[in-house]
């Protein structure tokens, strides 16, 4: 009969008791589609992946041939990465050749299909197994690098922190159970402040000659540069990346784990009150020599074994509630030389062009071109923000509200009369990542007074090589294709 049962009430029953969400409010959901934009523009495949693993498998023997665009053959596997292979043991056992290999999904479906190497499969782990084998020692031992775009004088040490959250469950080798894990960077200045280092900062520093560090000996003697530094980057780690990886973990699983002790507590002892009512009805028909289909021992038995797995889950749940961060470890440094300071120190040295003499009127110079296109951003009705100090590849993050999407705007600032744009290995592979999305935005200051900014979309198709730092490009030739900011 129609209107018996109550269809609404139930489904209101049945969604506050279920342990899975069907549906997310939508400002959750936007939160999240920006939160991927941005991760989407920081991913390590296809170009990262890509140089690395071409590089690396070629310093370890290997023989590899671009055929296609994007895809490669491997002629031969070297035997040490085949032996590893052996002993690590990630799925599919290495072949001795691939007649071909792509690190971009797109290349796959092509004749003849091509293995997809990504993080995962066997031949990249194994390679990175090696590489780490072999080279670890020297995350240690540390490494001074020149940063090419920096036009202070200040020396930084960036140190590489590892940090994990775990709970109280056990592993079978008898570690508590890691539940999340992170690689973080951390920066000390020569004032002993320590803040977070950005996502990649190495990946916009080349190594330093032997000539530079002979023109720095004394620099790289300073006092504050001695002593138990690692202290101040543990203390640092401890309370400002830990706590805050913490809380967001915390944040996260927390509200599932209540979720989940609730219904599991609900749901068997419902089972536990059915089965122990069902062994008495069972046990009293018995005794009126009624025959039963089900023997009342059998259904006191399945109270008492739910009973004790009630107990076990209670257990289990309390040690996945009892989320603790672990000391985070420093697993390498880095000590980094600004431009500025090297090029103070040279009599006569190579500059890139137009690296500008007066250090104050090029900070003034990229000043005023970030004004510029946050000035132009905000008249277009979009929500920018300057983050030119995290590195990541872009100077401004703008949120556009018709779109619903992010802006990746990289701002070069040029002094009139320039002829070259110095454009970094990170802010190249950054705009290949988000081909749609990146903007270079080009704006001439003379006088200290900017002009109108020129966006040039998809400025960069072809992806710069591994050992390539820096590259520059002519001003005139990316001005050809710019456009008035839209």
């Amino acid at each position: 009969i129609d209107g018996v049962v109550d269809v609404e009430h139930i489904k209101k029953i049945m969604d506050h008791r279920k342990l899975t969400n069907d549906v997310m409010p939508e400002e959750a959901v936007q939160d999240i589609r920006l939160d991927m934009e941005r991760a989407e523009a920081q991913r390590l495949q296809p170009h990262h992946i890509q140089s690395f693993f071409i590089e690396a498998f070629k310093h370890l023997g290997g023989n590899i041939k671009q055929r296609e665009e994007g895809r490669f053959e491997i002629i031969n596997v070297p035997v040490r990465i085949r032996e590893r292979d052996r002993i690590i043991g990630i799925g599919t056992p290495i072949e001795k050749k691939y007649e071909r290999i792509c690190f971009d999904k797109s290349n796959i479906n092509h004749q003849p299909i091509a293995e997809f190497v990504c993080p995962g499969h066997p031949l990249l782990e194994t390679v990175i197994s090696i590489i780490h084998e072999d080279y670890n020692h020297m995350l240690r031992q540390g490494a001074v690098m020149v940063d090419e775009s920096e036009i202070s004088n200040d020396i930084q040490v960036i140190f590489l922190v590892e940090h994990e959250i775990t709970d109280s469950r056990k592993m079978s080798s008898g570690n508590q159970q890691t539940i999340s894990k992170k690689l973080q960077f951390a920066r000390l200045s020569s004032d002993g402040s320590v803040d977070n280092g950005g996502i990649a900062p190495h990946l916009n520093l080349r190594p330093i000659n032997n000539e530079e560090i002979n023109l720095l000996s004394n620099d790289l003697s300073a006092e504050w540069l001695q002593g138990s530094i690692e202290d101040k980057i543990k203390e640092f780690a401890i309370i400002n990346l830990a706590q805050t990886h913490l809380k967001e973990i915390k944040d996260r699983r927390l509200p599932e784990i209540d979720k989940v002790e609730r219904e599991v507590e609900a749901r068997l002892k419902q089972e536990i009150r059915y089965w122990d009512s069902r062994a008495s009805i069972l046990k009293e028909e018995e005794k009126s020599g009624k025959r039963t289909r089900v023997n009342w021992q059998n259904a006191e038995r399945r109270a008492e074994e739910l009973s004790d797995r009630l107990q076990r889950r209670m257990l289990q749940i309390a040690e996945e509630r009892n989320i603790v961060a672990a000391p985070p470890t420093i697993n390498g440094g880095l000590v980094v030389i600004p431009q500025g300071l090297l090029s103070s120190k040279l009599t006569t040295y190579d500059k890139p062009n137009d690296f500008a003499e007066n250090k104050v009127s090029r900070k003034q110079i990229e000043i005023a071109a970030m004004n510029a296109v946050m000035s132009i951003e905000k008249d277009l009705g979009n929500n920018p923000e300057d983050i030119s100090s995290q590195k990541v590849g872009y100077d401004i993050l703008s949120f556009d509200p018709n779109t619903k999407k992010h802006r990746f705007i990289e701002v070069k600032g040029r002094s009139e009369g320039a002829d070259t744009v110095t454009v970094t290995r990170n802010e190249i592979i950054t705009a290949l990542n988000k081909p749609e999305d990146y903007i270079l935005a080009i704006v001439s200051v003379e006088n200290g007074q900017a002009k109108a900014p020129r966006y040039r979309w998809k400025p960069f198709t072809a992806e710069p090589s591994f050992d390539t730092v820096s590259i520059n490009f002519n001003l005139h030739e990316l001005l050809e294709h710019a456009t008035a900011p839209q």
